[in-house]
């Protein structure tokens, strides 16, 4: 590979406004019902600058919108961004977070080294999660995936270096304990970013499970096994097997577990994720335009093993295992076939009649094997269905579950991570659909409501335990208005949201 990602690192440092020492100084402006004295005092210092800018009309304050002013060294910093947090009262912790992501994507356009960020003025937001939150948007803002751009025109920084600011010990305090969970967060969103946009001739199934033993080994309570095509056969996991038939790059079921010293579930909590390297469609071939994207048909995978590092991490006191399921899905002349029959690891029979629909079946395997590790709650993440997109667009992530706390929770998860759900049906005339004629089961239902019908299909492999799907389509890439804060690309999606849900466990 050419050269690394652009190394970020997050950390606190006392201060004030005026004495701040970076690149850029970014601070956080309320459109209406705030009077941030201490940016009052900061315009004093800037001659009235940023009085004069409102004066105008080039910036309002309102929420995504930013203005750079330049110091001439009047303040320590030598430019300033003014950042537009929208109204008071409707300000979120993921107001706080897309505005760090926006200085972030500003900062690595000019190739600013350093950055020093103050969003926090008269915010009612606990500063500990506020700060988490801005952590991890300046690591989403200032990703740039370019590890194999040779030609290196922008003569782009190596290194991004920002610090949440503020002058007040008391404050401190609850700004660094929020900026160290922020910061191995948005650390772990990156990567699973990186894994999503490596090209399928760089990330296969046999790299991605030797990524995850290196990441398992490196982190205290944290193990990692991988199931190869023999041992996964042994254990008739042909459902799974039947998607990487004819692929060249055999499959790899990996399977994280977290052991904490105490942990407060008698039972352990299981994270499912999809892992397709690449994603042809098999023989049922899908069309050649954009293809190219499918190589993050892993999304769910690689949520999965960087939120396993996340739990590691933060020593949180849950059990939790996290399986991946990763294969290649590609035509071949031992492809599997539309009407080809397999027996599931369960012993359930699936007619396959889309080859395509191959998603459900490396989870259905994968859920199962969660069942004989004795989970009681299994999460399943997937890019699974394009009817997903059709429902939700891309602004949503789909949610379907056969238990209302659950849903609960990961409703709840959803709020502090900013990664949002929309509750979608899963009952009983979903699963009608893709019961068989001459299998137990089929892996296709009617052309409508493909989102509901494929979370249908796993839940047949979940029950009786207690169960959710997230079907994370719509969000496998960047698209607007994401692509304000952030580089077009995968986005990582899950990461935060899984996090903040085993948080909440502990």
């Amino acid at each position: 590979m050419a050269r690394q990602i652009i190394k970020i690192n997050v950390k606190t440092t006392q201060t004030t406004l005026e004495k701040a020492k970076a690149d850029i100084l970014a601070i956080g402006l309320y459109s209406k019902g705030a009077k941030q004295a201490l940016i009052n005092k900061l315009d004093t210092a800037l001659a009235g600058e940023i009085t004069r800018l409102k004066k105008i009309g080039d910036f309002k304050g309102e929420k995504g919108t930013c203005a750079i002013l330049y110091t001439r060294k009047k303040i320590a910093a030598e430019r300033v961004l003014l950042l537009g947090l929208g109204e008071k009262q409707n300000a979120t912790a993921d107001t706080f977070r897309c505005a760090a992501s926006k200085a972030a994507l500003e900062a690595v356009k000019i190739n600013a080294k350093t950055l020093a960020v103050y969003l926090h003025d008269e915010a009612k937001i606990d500063l500990e999660n506020l700060a988490q939150a801005v952590a991890e948007g300046i690591h989403f803002g200032g990703y740039k995936y370019d590890e194999f751009v040779t030609q290196q025109e922008d003569k782009r920084a190596a290194n991004l270096s920002a610090a949440v600011i503020d002058s007040n010990q008391r404050a401190m305090k609850k700004l660094t304990a929020g900026v160290k969970v922020g910061q191995i967060v948005g650390q772990a969103q990156n990567f699973a970013r990186t894994l999503c946009n490596r090209p399928g001739n760089v990330l296969y199934p046999a790299k991605l499970a030797a990524i995850a033993k290196k990441i398992a080994s490196s982190v205290p309570s944290l193990n990692c096994t991988v199931l190869d095509e023999k041992k996964m056969a042994a254990k008739k996991m042909n459902a799974f097997l039947a998607v990487a038939a004819g692929a060249m790059n055999k499959p790899r079921m990996i399977i994280l577990k977290y052991t904490p010293r105490s942990a407060k579930n008698k039972t352990p909590v299981a994270l499912v994720g999809k892992a397709i390297t690449f994603d042809s469609g098999g023989i049922s071939l899908k069309p050649s335009a954009d293809m190219h994207e499918m190589k993050m048909d892993m999304t769910g995978g690689a949520a999965v093993l960087m939120t396993m590092e996340v739990i590691a991490k933060l020593k949180l006191p849950v059990c939790v295992y996290g399986i991946i399921c990763a294969a290649e899905n590609k035509p071949d002349g031992a492809s599997t076939l539309p009407g080809d029959i397999v027996t599931t690891y369960s012993g359930k029979t699936v007619e396959i009649l889309n080859t395509d629909a191959e998603g459900r079946l490396v989870l259905a395997d994968g859920i199962h094997h969660a069942k004989v590790l004795k989970c009681k709650t299994i999460v399943d993440i997937a890019t699974l269905t394009g009817a997903c997109i059709g429902a939700l667009g891309k602004h949503k992530a789909g949610l379907l579950t056969n238990n209302e706390k659950l849903a609960g929770s990961l409703e709840k998860a959803s709020a502090q991570s900013g990664e949002p759900l929309w509750r979608l049906p899963c009952t009983e005339e979903y699963a009608d659909e893709i019961k068989g004629k001459i299998s137990d089961l089929k892996n296709i239902g009617s052309k409508y409501g493909g989102a509901s019908t494929g979370a249908a299909f796993l839940e047949q492999f979940a029950k009786p335990v207690t169960w959710a799907h997230l079907d994370i389509a719509p969000k496998m890439n960047a698209s607007q208005p994401m692509t304000k804060y952030t580089q077009p690309g995968s986005v990582g999606f899950g990461v935060r949201l899984l996090s903040s849900f085993i948080m909440n466990l502990s």
